[in-house]
C-alpha cells in the first residue's frame, strides 16, 4: 500500500536518519523518570525503552532505502509510535505529571520532517494519548483542565510548524527555480543542460540524438545602437520563437551563455533536425521584434547543428560538433544553418574521426540572408 503523497515526509532521507534521535529523546524523557518511581517499574521503562527505540526505528531507519522507508509509512509511523510509546510508558509508570509528558516531541519532529497532513495526524494522536494518559492516571476534572491546556499548546504549536514548513517550501521552490531558469529568457540555464540525465540526452536509440546552437549575428551593433535593454529584448524573443517551433516534451532548450541558445533533441532524426532547424531560421527571419516606438528590427541568427547515427555519443563531441557549424556558419556570411558531419565519434556520424577544420565536415543548408 503506497502512502498518500499528503502524509509523506518532506525529505524521507533526512526523516529516516532523525527518526532514531526523536524517538530515543522522547522515551528517554519518560525513562529519566520512571526510573526514579519507588515500585520498580524502571526496570519495565529501560526494557521498552531499549526494544521500541533500537531495535524498531533504528532497525527501520537504516535497514530500509529512502524509497521503501516512505513507502512503508515509517514517516508517519514514527511520530504516531513516538506517541504511543510516550503514552504507554506513562502508563507503565503511573505518572501523569507534567514533567513526563514528552508527546510534544514527537509532534515537534512531524512538523520539522512531515507535510501538513502528517502533521495534523501527529498532532491528534498526541492529543489521544495525551487524553488516554490523563483520563487513566489523573481525576476527570483535573484530566480535563491539565488537556485542554495541552491540546491548545499542542495545536498552537502544530499551526506554528506547519505555516513555519510552507514559507520555508516556498523558499526552497525558488531557490531552485532561481539555480535552474534564466532569469531573462525563462529557458532552463547551463547546468540544467550539463546535468539532464544521461538517458535522455546520449541515449542510444535508432533516430540519434541532435544538438541545435544559435547565435545572434548582430547582438553588439543592436546593442551599441538601441541599448542593451533592447539587446535583452532580442533574446527574450529568440526564446520565445524556439519554445513555439520546438515541443518542450522532445527537447532541452537551454540559453548557455550571452546570446548562445542551444537545442538538444533526443532520439530525432537528422532529417527531422535539420528541418527544425531550418524552421528555427525561418520563424527568426520573418519575425521581426516590435520596438517601443512601433519599429520593427529585422533579426539574424546563425546556427550549427551536429547529429549522432544511433549509437550514443559524447555530449562534450557533440557540442563540439555544433559548436563548429555554427562558426562555420558565421565565417560563411551568417544567417545560415551549418550541418556538421565530421568531429564526432566514428560510429555516430559514420566518418571517420577528425577535427574540422575551417569549413571542413560542415555543410550549410540555408543561404545568408541578403
Amino acid at each position: 500500500m503506497d502512502t498518500p503523497a499528503a502524509v509523506r515526509a518532506r525529505d524521507p532521507a533526512a526523516a529516516a536518519h532523525s527518526s532514531t534521535l526523536i524517538l530515543s529523546v522522547s522515551a528517554a524523557v519518560v525513562a529519566g523518570f520512571g526510573l526514579v518511581v519507588p515500585d520498580g517499574t524502571g526496570a519495565v521503562v529501560l526494557v521498552a525503552h531499549a526494544v521500541v527505540v533500537v531495535a524498531l526505528p533504528a532497525g527501520a531507519g537504516r535497514a530500509v532505502t529512502t524509497e521503501r522507508y516512505d513507502r512503508l509509512h515509517l514517516g508517519l509511523l514514527t511520530a504516531v509510535g513516538g506517541v504511543a510509546m510516550v503514552c504507554g510508558l506513562d502508563l507503565v509508570t503511573r505518572d501523569a505529571s507534567a514533567a513526563a509528558q514528552a508527546f510534544v516531541l514527537p509532534v515537534l519532529w512531524a512538523g520539522s520532517r512531515l507535510r501538513p497532513a502528517g502533521i495534523v495526524l501527529a498532532t491528534t494522536a498526541a492529543v489521544g494519548g495525551e487524553a488516554v494518559t490523563l483520563l487513566v492516571l489523573t481525576p476527570p476534572a483535573v484530566a480535563v483542565v491539565d488537556l485542554a491546556t495541552f491540546a491548545a499548546v499542542l495545536v498552537v504549536l502544530a499551526v506554528v510548524l506547519v505555516r513555519a514548513g510552507r514559507v520555508q517550501q516556498r523558499l526552497v521552490d525558488a531557490l531552485s527555480q532561481q539555480a535552474r531558469i534564466d532569469a531573462l529568457t525563462g529557458l532552463v540555464n547551463r547546468r540544467v543542460f550539463d546535468e539532464a540525465p544521461a538517458g535522455a540526452r546520449t541515449r542510444r536509440t535508432a533516430s540519434g540524438t541532435a544538438l541545435l546552437l544559435t547565435d545572434v549575428d548582430t547582438l553588439e551593433q543592436i546593442n551599441d545602437a538601441h541599448g542593451h535593454p533592447v539587446g535583452d529584448a532580442v533574446l527574450v524573443h529568440l526564446a520565445r520563437i524556439l519554445r513555439e517551433q520546438v515541443r518542450s516534451e522532445d527537447a532541452v532548450v537551454s540559453r548557455l551563455g550571452g546570446d548562445e541558445l542551444a537545442v538538444l533533441l533526443p532520439d530525432c532524426p537528422a532529417a527531422v533536425a535539420a528541418t527544425r532547424a531550418e524552421r528555427v531560421h525561418e520563424a527568426v527571419r520573418s519575425t521581426p521584434l516590435a520596438l517601443a516606438d512601433g519599429t520593427l528590427l529585422s533579426l539574424s541568427i546563425s546556427l550549427g547543428l551536429a547529429h549522432t547515427a544511433g549509437q550514443a555519443a559524447d555530449v562534450e563531441e557533440l557540442y563540439s560538433a555544433a559548436d563548429r557549424a555554427l562558426y562555420e556558419a558565421k565565417r560563411a556570411g551568417r544567417g545560415r544553418v551549418a550541418v556538421a558531419t565530421a568531429g564526432l565519434p566514428r560510429q555516430a556520424a559514420g566518418l571517420p574521426r577528425q577535427a574540422a577544420g575551417p569549413g571542413q565536415g560542415v555543410r550549410h543548408r540555408t543561404p545568408a540572408v541578403g
